[in-house]
C-alpha cells in the first residue's frame, strides 16, 4: 500500500510540475466579468449539468472554471468525466490525472478518485476496470469517509458490472449517510432489489434487467434465454405432424427466411430461434422485417404471454375466455384486440394493474426487470 501511495504521489508531483511549466509559459487566469463569474460557480453549474445529462453544457462550464483558475482541480476532474461520456477514454484519464496532480485538500483528492471511478465505469476499460474502480473507491473513502458520492458511484460501477448485490449494498450506505445522491441511490436500491427478486439467470437477462424499456429483440432474448421457450415447448406442448403431400421444393417456408434487419443484430440467434415458434406479437412483418428496436408495450407483452400459455397448456378456450366480459380496468375497453390477453394474464396474477389507479396502462413501456418478474411468475405457475 505504501509503495502504491508513493507511486500516486510521484505521479501527482510530475503532473504538478508539468502544469506549473505550462502556466509559466503563459496560461494566466482570465479576469472575471461579474461577481458570479467565479471558478466555483462554473464548477457548480458543470456538476449540475452532468447530473442532468447535459454533457456539452457541463464541458463548457468546466472550461470556463479553468479559464478563471487554471489549477482548479475539480474542474479537471469534471472534464475527465465529460470526456468519458464523449467516448474519449484516454483523454478522460489524462484530465483526471491532472485533477489529482492539482488536488491539495482531502476533499479535492476524494473528488478526483470519484472521477476515476466514474471514468472507469463509463469506459469499462481496461479489462480490470472494476478492480481499478474499487482501488480508487478505497482511496476516496480514506480521504472522506462520509463521501456519499464515492459510495453512490461505486454502486453504479457494480451495477454496470452486473454485480447487483454489491451495488445494492453501496446504495444502502448512501441512504445511511443522508448526504448527496440520497434520492438517486434510493431509486437504484429499489431497482437492484427488484432485479434480485427477478433472479435473471443469464448475462443477457442481467443486462436487459437494467433497461427502462425493452425492445422486440429484448423480448425475444428473454423468452429464449430466461423462459427457455424451446425446452418449455418440447416438454409441455402436444406435438403435431403435417402428413399432407407436398411437391419437392414446396415445403413450408414459414420462419425459413431471416429478416433482413436482424442479420447483424447482436441478438440474432435469439430472434431467429424464437421465430420458429410463432409467438403472437413477435412475428416477422409482411415487409420481411422484424423491427428489433421496436418497443414492446404492456398490451403487446400480455398477448405474447397469453399465446405461450395457450400453446403450453393446450387450452384453446383461453383465447376467447373473456370475450363479452366487463373490463376490470378503467383504461381497458372490452372491444380492444388485446382485451382478452390482458384479462387472461391479470386474472392469473402473471401481470398486474395499478392498484392505486385501477388502470392497466396498455400503452405503457415494459421495463427489463418487470419483464423478468413476469417471466418468473409465469414459470412458477407452470412449475417449470
Amino acid at each position: 500500500m505504501n509503495r502504491l501511495r508513493m507511486g500516486r504521489w510521484m505521479t501527482a508531483l510530475l503532473i504538478a510540475l508539468l502544469a506549473a511549466g505550462i502556466a509559466a509559459c503563459g496560461l494566466a487566469p482570465v479576469k472575471p466579468v461579474s461577481e458570479m463569474d467565479t471558478p466555483e460557480h462554473h464548477f457548480f453549474l458543470g456538476q449540475k449539468a452532468l447530473d442532468e445529462g447535459r454533457i456539452q453544457d457541463a464541458g463548457a462550464s468546466f472550461d470556463r472554471a479553468l479559464q478563471l483558475d487554471p489549477k482548479f482541480s475539480k474542474a479537471y476532474a469534471g472534464k475527465g468525466i465529460v470526456a468519458a461520456y464523449l467516448k474519449d477514454p484516454n483523454g478522460a484519464l489524462k484530465h483526471v490525472d491532472t485533477a489529482w496532480g492539482h488536488a491539495s485538500t482531502n476533499d479535492q483528492k476524494a473528488y478526483a478518485d470519484i472521477a476515476y471511478i466514474r471514468v472507469y465505469t463509463l469506459n469499462q476499460s481496461p479489462s480490470n476496470w472494476l478492480d481499478l474502480a474499487r482501488e480508487k473507491f478505497d482511496f476516496a473513502i480514506q480521504y472522506d469517509p462520509r463521501s456519499s458520492g464515492a459510495y453512490y458511484f461505486m454502486g453504479m460501477a457494480y451495477r454496470a458490472a452486473l454485480e447487483f448485490e454489491k451495488a445494492r449494498g453501496m446504495f444502502a450506505k448512501v441512504a445511511e449517510l443522508k448526504g448527496a445522491y440520497t434520492a438517486e441511490a434510493a431509486a437504484q436500491w429499489e431497482l437492484m432489489d427488484k432485479i434480485q427478486r427477478a433472479m435473471p439467470g443469464t448475462a443477457t437477462g442481467k443486462k436487459i434487467a437494467l433497461l427502462e424499456k425493452i425492445s422486440r429483440a429484448d423480448a425475444a432474448a428473454l423468452f429464449m434465454e430466461e423462459l427457455k421457450i424451446d425446452t418449455l415447448y418440447e416438454r409441455r406442448t402436444v406435438k403435431s405432424f403435417d402428413t399432407s403431400f407436398r411437391e419437392p421444393g414446396k415445403r413450408a417456408r414459414k420462419g425459413s427466411v431471416t429478416p433482413r434487419d436482424i442479420v447483424n443484430h447482436p441478438l440474432k440467434p435469439d430472434i431467429a430461434g424464437l421465430l420458429k415458434y410463432g409467438v403472437r406479437g413477435l412475428e416477422v412483418y409482411p415487409d420481411g422485417t422484424f423491427d428489433p428496436a421496436g418497443l414492446v408495450n404492456r398490451a403487446a407483452y400480455a398477448m405474447m404471454i397469453e399465446d405461450i400459455l395457450i400453446k403450453v397448456t393446450g387450452d384453446e378456450k383461453l383465447a376467447t375466455k373473456f370475450i363479452g366480459s366487463t373490463s376490470t380496468f378503467g383504461d381497458l375497453r372490452s372491444d380492444l384486440p388485446y382485451f382478452n390477453a390482458v384479462m387472461v394474464v391479470t386474472s392469473r396474477g402473471i401481470m398486474k394493474g395499478n392498484l392505486a389507479t385501477g388502470q392497466f396502462s396498455p400503452d405503457g413501456a415494459v421495463s427489463g426487470v418487470d419483464a423478468l418478474l413476469i417471466i418468473k411468475e409465469f414459470k412458477e405457475q407452470l412449475k417449470f
